[in-house]
């Protein structure tokens, strides 16, 4: 009985084919969730590694507990503000990359 040669994919294959190529509407929904995902346990695991517990975070920077806690299961619904907020009452230090295709904006 001959063997079957079992067929392998890598990780980009299978998100091509599952979630859709780069550039497409659903891979860039997935995307986005996969940073905000990132982003909700690096504030966790700062917050942990301060010893503060998420009441403690939220009285730093003047929100209730539900909103740490809702920030640090998927910081999709957070606003820029709040997670520099987050981030400064943790005293961590962050940067933001900002890349604009195909446009260029002039200040005057």
């Amino acid at each position: 009985m001959a063997k079957k040669e079992l067929l392998t994919y890598s990780l980009a294959e299978m998100k091509d084919k599952y979630i859709g190529k780069p550039g497409s509407k659903g891979r860039e929904e997935y995307e986005y969730e996969l940073r905000m995902d990132v982003l909700g346990k690096m504030i966790k695991a700062a917050r942990q590694d301060r010893n503060l517990t998420q009441e403690e975070l939220g009285r730093l920077i003047g929100v209730g507990k539900a909103q740490i806690s809702k920030l640090e299961s998927s910081a999709n619904s957070a606003t820029i503000d709040t997670i520099i907020r987050v981030f400064k009452a943790l005293k961590a230090e962050i940067s933001f990359n900002v890349k604009i295709e195909n446009d260029f904006v002039t200040l005057a």
